[in-house]
């Protein structure tokens, strides 16, 4: 996005978890004042790399949450994967600064805190996934009351696998997505859906829509990012080609639209859409996501560091895919419930939910 509108957006912090090189590279590019290398172990080599440029090093994520609230950053993009978003989340709006969201987990994990920072500070926030940014555009200028929001869901790369196959799925296989490209996290829960029971209770929090009026659609070709149906029976869309440039740049330009040099859709090239209805068989996690919602609480917290835990575990090879949604169901039957959870809560369980799913994943 700073490639393509230099003269509007400047990189003012950089930072990685682990990944230092593309950090270095980025930063000797973008020249920011500072960079943050959230592994410790890095730092050293990130500040060697750096050290014949003006640039900052720190690292660790308290100088994440410190960097966000820096009086010369005008918008934070948090990114960042896993339970790990949420404390520089909390900080960058309890600093008044708007956030570009695409780190759901913030949301899952303590949405009413989020929420009621963003309320207090007068802090906007911007969605950044594809299907809430879709979401946010069909509400800019909202005609009338929502009757439900409708998230699409590519269905992933087994939405048509025989069922008698999955037992037997390999990494490899499922972190091939058909429609986008994206870190393997992620992709893994999109491959089980439980990303899009993720995105579920992030809608929830963004829109205020509660669990009830929260459907989800099988959409294989990743054209309709997501809908809105409104009472009096009209639908709104939006639609482009799959290209995470889009939500982004919108939630860095909003209320603006900028030029971006993607594909436009060719309609009369473009064939059919086709939707189909989810299958909750298929994939659990997303009933197990619907549950932790309407249960409320930390059990949105308990659901996501469980999932973490099982996607780890997966993709190191100690889980069998099919496996993923039942060690995530025992660790929620086995959680301790706190239906108004503070920020030590939210930690707390974290860190409780971990350690039951590791001691769970010894019984596999």
């Amino acid at each position: 996005m700073i490639s393509n509108h230099p003269n509007r957006f400047t990189a003012e912090v950089l930072t990685a978890q682990s990944n230092y090189e593309k950090l270095i590279h980025l930063a000797i590019k973008f020249q920011p004042n500072a960079v943050v290398i959230a592994d410790c172990v890095y730092y050293q080599k990130v500040t060697e790399a750096l050290a014949p440029y003006s640039i900052k090093v720190f690292c660790g994520e308290e100088s994440l949450c410190e960097v966000v609230r820096w009086k010369n950053v005008d918008l934070i993009l948090n990114a960042l994967v896993g339970f790990s978003g949420l404390s520089p989340t909390l900080s960058a709006l309890s600093s008044g600064k708007p956030v570009a969201l695409a780190n759901k987990e913030s949301l899952v994990a303590g949405g009413s805190l989020v929420m009621e920072a963003a309320l207090l500070h007068n802090a906007p926030i911007f969605p950044v996934d594809s299907e809430h940014s879709a979401i946010f555009q069909c509400l800019a200028a909202q005609e009338g009351q929502i009757e439900k929001l409708i998230l699409t869901a590519s269905g992933g790369p087994f939405f048509r696998t025989p069922e008698n196959e999955l037992p037997f799925i390999q990494k490899e296989q499922a972190l091939n997505h058909p429609s986008w490209k994206m870190g393997k996290k992620v992709t893994i829960d999109s491959a089980t859906m439980m990303n899009k029971g993720l995105e579920v209770i992030e809608a929830h929090w963004l829109f205020g829509v509660p669990a009830s009026k929260i459907d989800i659609i099988i959409h294989p070709q990743s054209i309709i990012h997501s809908m809105v149906q409104f009472v009096d029976g009209s639908v709104k869309a939006q639609m482009s080609h799959p290209d995470m440039r889009i939500p982004i740049l919108y939630a860095l330009s909003f209320p603006e639209r900028l030029h971006l040099d993607t594909p436009r859709i060719q309609f009369d090239l473009l064939g059919n859409l086709a939707f189909f209805p989810l299958d909750t068989r298929r994939f659990p996690s997303i009933s197990l996501a619907y549950t932790a919602l309407e249960k409320g609480g930390n059990m949105p917290c308990f659901l996501n560091a469980a999932n973490e835990v099982a996607v780890h575990a997966f993709l190191n090879d100690r889980l069998s895919f099919h496996h993923i949604p039942d060690l995530i169901e025992k660790s929620m039957l086995a959680a301790s419930y706190i239906p108004y959870p503070t920020l030590a809560d939210i930690v707390e369980t974290n860190s409780q939910a971990r350690l039951l799913a590791q001691n769970l994943l010894k019984t596999y």
